[in-house]
This record gives C-alpha cells, sequence and structure tokens, in this order.
C-alpha cells in the first residue's frame, strides 16, 4: 500500500438519531472502510438538521459520501463507485430460488443422516422435493393475494378459475408435509401430480410457445425470478413425486 492509499478519507453525513439509526449510513461506513479509507463521520442527530442538510446540498437522502470534496451521493452510488453492481428494483435473478433449493438439499441430507446415518438414501431425495415445496409454499403463504395475481399472468387454471390461485399455495403446503411423513399419500400424490401438471402446461405454453417475457410467481407474489426452467424444474419435481410415491407404495 502507497503513503497516498494509507492515507485515503471520506467524509460522511447519516442519520444518527435516538429512534433511528440509518441502515444505509452503516452499510456506507463499512463499505468505506473496507476500501481502506478513514471516515470523518458526521451525525445528523435531529430530522430538522438532517433536512437543513439536504436542503443545503440539493439532495433528498441520507447518507452522503463525499471524496476529495466531491459528492459521491447514497449508498448506491458508494458501490457503484467502487465498481460494485447495484441491481435494480425489476432486476431479476435466481438467487431466490437457489438459495430455498440449497436449504432443501441441507436439510433433507441433513435429515437423511439423522435417520439412516447415511446422506446417500433415497429417501433423502424424497426429502429434498417435499422440503424444497413446503418451502416454496411458505413465499406464497406470506402474501396469498399477491402470489394470485402473479399468478394469473400465466396459469391456465386460474385464469378460468381465479379462486385456484389462492387454494394453490395449501395444496402445494399440503402435499410438501404429507411427503414428508410419508402419511395419507392417497391425499398427497394426486394433489402434486394435479397441481404440478397444471403448472408444468402453463409454463411451458407461456414461455415455451407464447414466448412471454413474465416472472415466476414460484418464490412469492414480489419475486423477481424469470419465469421459465426453474419454474418447470419445480412442477416437474411435483410430478415426479405425485407418481413416484404411490408406486413405492405399492412395490414396499
Amino acid at each position: 500500500m502507497t503513503a497516498a492509499e494509507e492515507h485515503k478519507s471520506a467524509t460522511l453525513y447519516r442519520m444518527v438519531m435516538p429512534d433511528h439509526i440509518c441502515p444505509y449510513g452503516l452499510k456506507s461506513k463499512d463499505l468505506l472502510e473496507r476500501h481502506g479509507f478513514t471516515v470523518e463521520d458526521h451525525h445528523l442527530a435531529s430530522r430538522e438538521e438532517t433536512d437543513r442538510f439536504k436542503r443545503e446540498h440539493g439532495v433528498e437522502t441520507t447518507p452522503q459520501t463525499f471524496i476529495d470534496g466531491q459528492r459521491i451521493g447514497g449508498h448506491d452510488e458508494l458501490r457503484r463507485y467502487f465498481g460494485e453492481s447495484v441491481p435494480g428494483e425489476d432486476a431479476t435473478s435466481y438467487r431466490p430460488v437457489i438459495a430455498i433449493f440449497a436449504m432443501a438439499l441441507l436439510m433433507a441430507l441433513a435429515a437423511s443422516w439423522a435417520a439412516f446415518g447415511s446422506i446417500l438414501t433415497l429417501r433423502a431425495f424424497e426429502w429434498f422435493v417435499a422440503i424444497s415445496m413446503c418451502i416454496l409454499a411458505v413465499q406464497k403463504l406470506q402474501d396469498v393475494e399477491s402470489f394470485s395475481t402473479m399468478f394469473l399472468n400465466y396459469d391456465l387454471l386460474a385464469r378460468r378459475w381465479v379462486r385456484y390461485g389462492k387454494l394453490y399455495p395449501f395444496g402445494e403446503a399440503l402435499a410438501g408435509v404429507l411427503m414428508i411423513a410419508g402419511a395419507l399419500l392417497w391425499i398427497a400424490a394426486p394433489v402434486a401430480l394435479f397441481i404440478g401438471t397444471v403448472g408444468a402446461v402453463s409454463v411451458f405454453k407461456a414461455v415455451y410457445i407464447d414466448r412471454r417475457e413474465l416472472k415466476c410467481a414460484c418464490v412469492g407474489g414480489s419475486s423477481n425470478v424469470p419465469l421459465g426452467f426453474v419454474s418447470l424444474t419445480e412442477n416437474l419435481m411435483m410430478i415426479a413425486m405425485g407418481l413416484w410415491m404411490p408406486l413405492k407404495a405399492l412395490w414396499l
């Protein structure tokens, strides 16, 4: 590190009040320090002081960072200054689905290890699909109204019977829980098979036939996950479980 780099400094103005500490101010301070800056940290300790600062500098938000006398801006602008990506509010991302499937897999492997002393079991795969269904259902059940609204954009049955969009998360949750328990498969399998088949046909038509660019409702109504391969995979997994579980019960 050169002498110039050792003495990098920045001035930060952020809200630090008795009833509110701006989280983006803390993030900005941390970001600056991680990039080797000494931070001259100015606290805006009241609403009046904050409003006065905004008027003086012609800005609408805080925090505000200054480097070498130049105003960089808020936390997003500071991230861009350091070359970090700042996704937009409408930017699509597979991260939520990756997190859900990764966590479901780890939970299934952990359950398999606890039950059988091994992670390489058929039950681990069954639990992975069933746990994935439960977590995805939880995402939808947080805001059923929002989910059902987004669902109407592409689901063929929901377009004909609107209430199906509100019933779907409960069906997915029910099937997932029963499949984890290995109980009442005469209920779980038909439910999973039905909603999986309708979902797969709907997604395939919307994405691969109609070529529509939509957001998937699979992780809830506020999702920015693109409709396509992931949502089709979710439905195919439910179809597979809907067929496999009763066949397994007959064989055993």
